[in-house]
């Protein structure tokens, strides 16, 4: 609140400047408002590059072209989606009950290390069906492990999640790292590559394409979530320990094992994701495995409202604009440039959200 003064006609008229809390928008009218951030997004970024004196137009164009108008483009940017689908619904999942999970990227690079340590160590040899079951376990169990030591601080020495599990990131990067550089180098090459996957470590592709059988993972990790979370008397507890932590645990909803459950699950999501990005994709272990997956999938997560189907439909669109970003650097333009295009969606999207539930009001009086 603040007080302002204007002269008018002679006289001093004094006001407020108030913020008040409203009832909020309507899910269609929060749609509309995340289209229109969307938009907007884009226009700011056309701006961005004209200042660059790059084509915008043409950049633009060439960006969705190669990444929703071919064959090849369409069938990237569904390889893209998958990761971003889990890694998002990982963080969809969390924010239900009230969590932060900032460590998406680490749960994923976990799940490739279980999983690609199944494949190389474990069941060298196994045919598929043994061994695509036990990469997926592996990566699940690893997942939910670090997503559960993300947690476990908040749950017993209050430590705030969003620290933790960012932290947690970088542990399991480097870790990674370390044994692609180390123990698990292949020693035939100079790279620093793990040895390749046999054919049945491999997730099946769809005819030509890179499109793989993570994409099922995902489709039904997703059905999952909207069946637990609408169906079941679980789902119910989830979402009041998310509307009101205080009020759940009054009525007897045990929180904390709740709050380990769901992280479980959400990091499991993530592990899935680091399992069919090395099985699907990679079929190695390899540095920079991914670009990045686990924080987009916070703002995908957010921009979609945490709803599994606009999470799958957003991280389309998002994987369209990685794939794009390709075609970006033919016009001489770094890629990195997608990531700027996703910050400044995300904050129009907040932006929106502040005014669909805010409004100012000037209230003027005479002094």
């Amino acid at each position: 609140m603040r007080n302002v003064g204007v002269v008018a006609g002679g006289a001093i008229l004094r006001g407020k400047i108030t913020i008040e809390r409203t009832s909020g928008s309507t899910p269609l009218g929060r749609f509309v408002m995340t289209l229109v951030s969307i938009a907007v997004a884009l226009l700011t970024g056309l701006v961005f590059l004209e200042v660059l004196d790059f084509e915008s137009l043409s950049v633009y164009r060439d960006m969705f072209a190669g990444a929703f108008f071919s064959g090849y483009g369409i069938s990237e940017t569904i390889v893209k989606a998958i990761p971003l689908m889990l890694c998002g619904l990982a963080v969809g999942f969390a924010a239900q009950i009230g969590l932060w999970n900032i460590g998406a990227e680490g749960q994923l690079y976990m799940g490739t290390f279980a999983a690609s340590g199944t494949a190389l160590f474990l069941l060298p040899d196994a045919p598929a069906l043994i061994t695509i079951p036990a990469m997926l376990i592996a990566a699940i169990l690893a997942g939910a492990l670090w997503g559960v030591v993300g947690v476990l601080p908040l749950v017993l020495w209050r430590v705030n999640e969003v620290i933790t599990t960012l932290m947690l990131n970088y542990i399991a990067i480097l870790w990674v790292d370390y044994l692609i550089y180390g123990p698990w180098r292949d020693p035939k090459y100079g790279f620093p590559l793990s040895t390749l996957f046999s054919d049945g470590a491999c997730l099946p592709s769809l005819g030509t394409s890179r499109i793989h059988l993570g994409l099922l993972f995902a489709l039904i990790a997703g059905g999952l979530v909207i069946i637990l979370l609408r169906n079941t008397r679980w789902g119910y507890e989830i979402k009041a320990v998310g509307g009101n932590r205080r009020a759940a645990e009054y009525a007897g909803i045990p929180i904390s094992r709740n709050l380990l459950l769901v992280m479980a699950i959400s990091a499991s999501f993530a592990g899935i994701a680091g399992m069919a990005e090395v099985s699907g994709i990679c079929h190695r272990l390899q540095p920079g495995i991914s670009p990045g997956y686990g924080y987009s999938g916070i703002i995908i997560a957010w921009l979609a409202r945490l709803h599994p189907v606009g999470i799958a439909a957003m991280s389309v669109f998002f994987g369209g604009l990685l794939v794009g970003g390709y075609e970006m650097q033919a016009e001489g333009l770094p890629a990195g440039i997608v990531y700027m295009i996703q910050a400044t969606i995300l904050f129009f999207v907040l932006a929106s959200e502040f005014f669909s539930r805010y409004r100012i009001r000037i209230m003027r009086g005479p002094k």
